[in-house]
């Protein structure tokens, strides 16, 4: 029971009540005084701001100048700045773009939108989703001045605190004239009347309505909305600007109707290559290797302009009409020397030799065969070509040939999917795909049996860098593209140093995959890719030729080629054996030609099938084979076995079986054929396509694996 005083009332009752008004004590006390450093600070960084006509007179913004390996200028990046206008000379259609869809209670707050960050806490509190930013115009142009774009409680307190200081010194004609000709648009525009010249070709002063809103829509992503980058994707997001303008009542229905932004002319982009692929890539690497900096920097990368050129060529030259390429080439230490994600950067700026992830195809056995070389497989073992099933799925050879008992070099060399299938069984594709992980596969790799024959996505980079790790004997190779950034006076701000320390595997797993890569380009799938040096590399073709890829290394460049459309449509007459690998021998030849020859450590050994000196008596053109598809099954032209034509003693224009690789055709290939012939075996039947349910998680059962105890 509660004591009660001599009022009559509880005690307990009297000491939360005491409470209560001890904390409302301390908070208006807490709050007078963060009302009173709020305004000393604000008073003080007034004091401190430069005034308007310094303001207009400085630039914003950071000058990088670019340069190649041998120290050509490629470019120069920063800000571009237009005519300086007067807040009456910015169209009136302008200003109210700009204030609709950034700041639209502009005229009334004191610099901080009291009313948008308290929404902006409700939404969160209600489960509406994160917290999410409301810089006022205000804060847009004290952080653009003054600050950097750094993500922090910090820096944000800080804008907040300028963008009062701003209000209480500067007009807000002013603060508008000010954002107006200095906010960032995108393309090194900053500005109204610069943005205007680069995506309208003319001034600001006659921008009309569907421009404005089109200009307004880009300080919210100037990267995705730029115009020259995905003109779509501007014109939509100037549709949401007309709207939320119609919606505060700054134009009228009947004017957003008027707005055709779909007649909206834009300037030619200008001055725009392949180079840009790789600048792309390499710059936004600057956040990460300096800090913040405002003066004028030189950036010094790894770029070779002749093989960027060449590179640029080969992929124009031999991609099929309506497909689009890639090319990534690495130097010994991982140095980006060319990098080409299109065709053409002006109509795509999309990088597919980083961003884009394909399907390998069978450039993708290199993690299967390194496997089971680091597992205790040599390229002279003896294995077994013939139809085999694993968990219900049947991969097959294309054309459904088998050939038996061959070498591991062979069945490489020939790209057997049931071998590699075989492989797979053995070692385990938690096995493949933790090589595949080693050598710097960054995609989700599935481990279903069928992923030996390539089914996972992948990026170019990755897979020219996992062979540029082969190409090293096994050490672990980082690509890169930026080797030091200078002030414009010499002071080194970043220096690369490459780490060639750690080793994936022992060197007699990249000795013997090498031998078995060199063996593919010799006499293989991959013999267009020959440009008289030793080369190693592989083919890869994906399902009904959506895919091509040729990934080899030579005098230490490394390079690989992707060819396909972006919708991933098939491409006719697309293998990894033809345009891919003929775009990399025509990239090579210029790319080594200053290089040293540089033979490979282990000795090239040709399989069982090339010891006839004329091959294509027996085995046809390298371009005369047929396609499977992932499961297995035959479904066009691609990569795999070389049918061959009528052997000796066939029958003129008849289609002859293709003789099977036994002791008899080594003999009579050696020209000792003094024994009587061996019947000829007839090759399997060609099953047809088995029809199975969707894979289910629990198929991804591979046994036996002989390796298992060993945590493989």
């Amino acid at each position: 029971m509660a004591v009660k005083d001599k009022g009559g009332k509880s005690a307990p009752r009297s000491g939360a009540r005491l409470w209560f008004w001890r904390i409302v004590k301390i908070g208006a006390a807490t709050s007078v005084f963060a009302l009173i450093a709020l305004v000393v600070a604000v008073a003080t960084v007034m004091g401190s701001l430069p005034s308007f006509s310094d303001l207009k007179s400085s630039p914003n913004g950071q000058m990088i100048l670019v340069k190649a390996a041998d120290g050509t200028e490629i470019m120069q990046l920063g800000p571009s700045f237009g005519e300086w206008l007067d807040i009456d000379d910015i169209p009136q259609v302008m200003k109210d773009a700009m204030i609709s869809v950034e700041d639209r209670r502009f005229a009334y707050h004191p610099g901080v939108d009291a009313i948008g960050i308290g929404r902006a806490i409700f939404t969160t509190v209600s489960g509406g989703g994160r917290l999410r930013a409301t810089s006022t115009i205000t804060q847009q142009l004290a952080r653009n001045i003054f600050l950097s774009n750094s993500r922090s409680y910090t820096r944000k307190i800080r804008e907040g605190i300028l963008a009062l200081a701003l209000e209480q010194k500067f007009s807000k004609d002013q603060i508008l004239e000010l954002y107006l000709n200095k906010v960032y648009f995108g393309g090194g525009a900053y500005g109204v009347d610069s943005a205007s010249r680069k995506f309208f070709n003319h001034d600001a002063t006659t921008l009309s309505l569907a421009e404005a809103a089109i200009i307004a829509g880009l300080v919210k992503a100037p990267s995705r909305y730029s115009p020259t980058a995905d003109s779509e994707a501007a014109i939509g997001r100037a549709g949401v600007v007309l709207q939320v303008m119609q919606d505060v009542g700054t134009i009228t229905p009947a004017q957003a109707a008027e707005a055709d932004l779909e007649a909206v002319e834009f300037a030619p982009e200008k001055g725009q290559n392949s180079v840009r692929y790789f600048t792309d890539w390499a710059l936004p690497q600057l956040d990460t290797l300096i800090e913040d900096n405002d003066e004028p920097i030189v950036v010094w990368t790894t770029l070779d302009l002749a093989m960027q050129r060449a590179g640029t060529n080969a992929i124009q030259a031999y991609v099929p009409g309506g497909a689009q390429g890639a090319l990534v080439a690495l130097d010994r230490d991982g140095a980006v020397r060319a990098m080409v994600g299109g065709t053409d950067y002006v109509t795509s700026n999309y990088n597919r030799a980083t961003s884009a992830l394909r399907q390998p195809g069978s450039a993708w056995k290199l993690f299967v065969y390194m496997a089971a070389l680091e597992a205790g497989y040599k390229p002279e073992d003896i294995v077994t070509d013939a139809p085999i099933t694993i968990g219900g799925w049947t991969p097959r050879n294309s054309g459904g040939s088998y050939a038996g008992d061959i070498s591991l070099r062979t069945a490489f060399a020939y790209s057997k999917n049931t071998v590699a299938a075989r492989i797979g069984e053995d070692v385990g594709t938690s096995t493949i795909a933790n090589m595949a992980r080693r050598f710097g596969i960054t995609t989700p790799i599935t481990t279903l049996p069928s992923m030996v024959l390539g089914s996972s996505e992948v990026r170019v980079i990755d897979m020219v860098r996992a062979f540029a790790g082969v190409s090293s004997g096994g050490v672990a190779i980082a690509p890169y593209g930026i080797t030091k950034v200078t002030t414009s006076k010499g002071e080194i701000l970043y220096q690369h140093e490459a780490d060639l320390s750690q080793v994936l595997v022992p060197p007699y797993v990249t000795a013997g995959m090498t031998d078995l890569l060199q063996t593919a380009v010799n006499v293989g799938t991959g013999r267009a890719a020959q440009i008289g040096r030793p080369v190693a590399g592989k083919t890869g073709t994906t399902n009904s030729n959506k895919d091509g890829w040729f990934l080899g290394f030579s005098s230490g460049i490394t390079t690989g080629v992707w060819m396909g459309r972006d919708d991933a449509r098939p491409v006719g007459g697309l293998q990894g054996g033809t345009a891919p690998a003929r775009a990399f021998a025509a990239f090579m030849k210029v790319a080594v030609a200053k290089r040293k020859v540089e033979p490979f450590e282990t000795e090239l050994k040709l399989p069982e099938w090339q010891l006839e000196p004329d091959d294509e008596a027996y085995f046809g053109s390298p371009d005369d084979v047929i396609f499977i598809d992932e499961n297995g099954n035959p479904v066009g032209q691609g990569e795999g076995d070389i049918p061959g034509a009528a052997p000796p003693g066939g029958i003129p224009g008849e289609p002859q079986q293709p003789e099977r690789l036994d002791e008899n055709f080594i003999d009579r290939a050696l020209g000792r054929d003094t024994q009587p012939q061996r019947p000829q075996v007839r090759q399997a039947e060609p099953r047809p396509p088995v029809r199975r349910p969707p894979p289910n998680p629990q198929d991804d059962r591979v046994a036996p694996r002989l390796r298992e105890e060993e945590g493989q």
